[in-house]
């Protein structure tokens, strides 16, 4: 009797947690506690948020979780309360466990973008889990709707920057055009006669993009409508933005040409962008009240959105009284003992090799006379590199130069890193000619014989030729994407994230084959690679 008494005892606690507590403490208890257990792994993914939030581009970013949080709780005054007994909770620990999984891999790399990525999966498991499978998995887009606040990922951004600058340049060009004003459109520069205007970064329509695609998803779900209605809305997003980006840059065209270059400055101008980017919104809710027309039963505008918030205080208090279970428990446990594991680990230590700086790179070579310039503030900016050469080498015979440009990175995994110049060449006016791997060999170097990528690239009537590849710890690569997973693999195998891009540069005369400019820059790279270890260690 004594031990069904003590069995009984034993096992009530087991039942409680799994049939689910409902009222009292310990669900919230166990809730607040899962989520004080994820700061220390999180944290440099909530960092680098906190930092993407304060630029132009993402400063959408701190709205998006409060959207969410309204998105699920009109999911779940739709929905009767979770059940007390939940049989299917164990896919969302599986879940859970490969956010942590993904989020220890981010750290370990010191990647903020997987770390950022790695705790919207932990949130979908923590739904999954609360919920259980069955029910958790129609929750799925208030979690998706997260991404919206996390920055792209360098290598992307830059090459969506300069596949929106370009097309915006093209359309913002077409529009001047069409308003009767004499306009020539060189890369990325309007040329309007007497003043040039520069589609920079700023202007490629990102920083409306990332908003106006948060708001049409967001649209598309609120909509009351057929699926292909919400598919119209949110495919609508990002075209509708570039063209509209678009005319905004060709009306700035447009006010230039006519009343002055204050028209593309200061108020005018961010006045502009805001227009575009209401102008926007109301185009899509237009689309909204166009596509309601086509269907049997049209409704107003005002019935065809759901904005109704009524009875969301009695649904959040629901979510604050979350009930206790033997999952939530063990969700809280992996947690903490992963966050521990972390905060208690020593760490691979980030090894930055010895180097010199580029102040003492010599600037003779066996007659080859050369000087050195920095850059413009701005290009600084956007490079963001640790240091940089920019220099330019007159060849002893005094009839031709090679311009040399290496940029170098300590750590490539902490946001800044290595742009290809894939991205930088367009916005300069110069048009990639031909672009394809190249094998040189240079003797008497650490270097050998290896594969670049040679470009001939064209301006007006000019022509250059151009080598680069990515130099990273010792290897060379000519793929940015490689480059960029080779140094997230080295990072965590060995500690090091250093790295540079590596460009040499000659002009291809009228009267010369190219041929002779690729011997020219091999014997500039013959002498000058000897010295390059020093600054860029292999």
């Amino acid at each position: 009797m004594a031990s069904d008494t003590l069995e009984s005892a034993t096992q009530a606690p087991s039942r409680a947690l799994s049939r689910g507590v409902s009222g009292g403490y310990v669900g919230p208890l166990i809730f607040a506690a899962l989520l004080l257990a994820s700061l220390p792994l999180f944290w440099l993914g909530f960092e680098s948020l906190g930092r993407a939030w304060s630029t132009a581009e993402y400063s959408h970013g701190p709205l998006i979780p409060l959207i969410s949080l309204y998105l699920f709780l009109r999911e779940l005054r739709r929905a009767p309360p979770v059940p007390a007994v939940v049989n299917d909770r164990w896919p969302g620990l599986v879940v859970l466990a490969v956010g942590l999984a993904l989020a220890v891999l981010g750290n370990l790399m010191r990647v903020a973008d997987i770390v950022t990525y790695a705790f919207i999966v932990w949130v979908g498991g923590i739904v999954l889990t609360v919920f259980g499978w069955a029910r958790g998995r129609t929750h799925w887009a208030p979690v998706l709707h997260l991404v919206f606040m996390l920055p792209l990922p360098q290598i992307l951004y830059w090459k969506l920057t300069i596949f929106l600058q370009t097309v915006s340049s093209q359309l913002g060009v077409w529009f001047v055009s069409l308003a009767g004003v004499p306009v020539f459109l060189e890369g990325n520069i309007i040329d309007l006669g007497v003043f040039k205007l520069q589609v920079a970064e700023a202007c490629s329509g990102l920083r409306y993009l990332f908003p106006i695609l948060s708001f049409s998803y967001l649209f598309s779900i609120l909509y009351r409508g057929p699926f292909w209605h919400k598919a119209v809305l949110l495919l609508a997003a990002a075209p509708l933005t570039v063209l509209m980006n678009s005319v905004r840059i060709g009306v700035i065209g447009i006010l230039v040409n006519s009343y002055g270059i204050e028209q593309a400055e200061g108020f005018l101008h961010l006045f502009e962008g805001w227009v575009i980017f209401v102008i926007c919104v109301a185009i899509l809710f237009a689309m909204a009240v166009l596509l309601q027309r086509t269907t049997r039963d049209p409704k107003p505008l005002a019935e065809t959105i759901d904005l109704d918030f009524d009875g969301f205080g009695r649904i959040l208090a629901r979510v604050l009284r979350i009930r206790a279970s033997v999952a939530l428990a063990l969700a809280a446990l992996m947690t903490a003992g992963v966050s521990l594991a972390w905060m208690s680990a020593p760490g691979a230590a980030r090894i930055v090799p010895e180097r010199e700086p580029f102040v003492l790179f010599p600037r003779q070579f066996d007659g080859w006379a050369g000087s050195f310039a920095q850059l413009e503030q701005e290009v600084e900016a956007v490079l963001a590199a640790d240091d940089y050469l920019n220099g330019t080498y007159f060849a002893p015979e005094g009839d031709s130069y090679v311009a040399i440009f290496v940029a170098y990175y300590k750590d490539q995994t902490s946001g800044a890193g290595i742009h290809s110049p894939e991205v930088c060449l367009p916005v300069g006016g110069w048009e990639v000619f031909t672009l394809e791997p190249h094998e040189v060999s240079i003797e008497g170097t650490a270097y050998g014989t290896f594969q670049v990528n040679r470009a001939v690239i064209q301006k007006g009537m000019s022509k250059q030729l151009v080598y680069y590849w990515f130099e990273q710890r010792g290897k060379r690569l000519t793929n940015d994407v490689t480059a960029k997973l080779v140094v997230l693999r080295d990072s965590m195998l060995t500690g090091r994230a250093d790295g540079a891009l590596v460009r040499f540069v000659t002009p291809i005369d009228p009267s010369e084959a190219p041929e002779d400019a690729d011997a020219r820059l091999q014997r500039f790279m013959q002498k000058s690679l000897r010295s390059l270890p020093r600054f860029v260690p292999l």
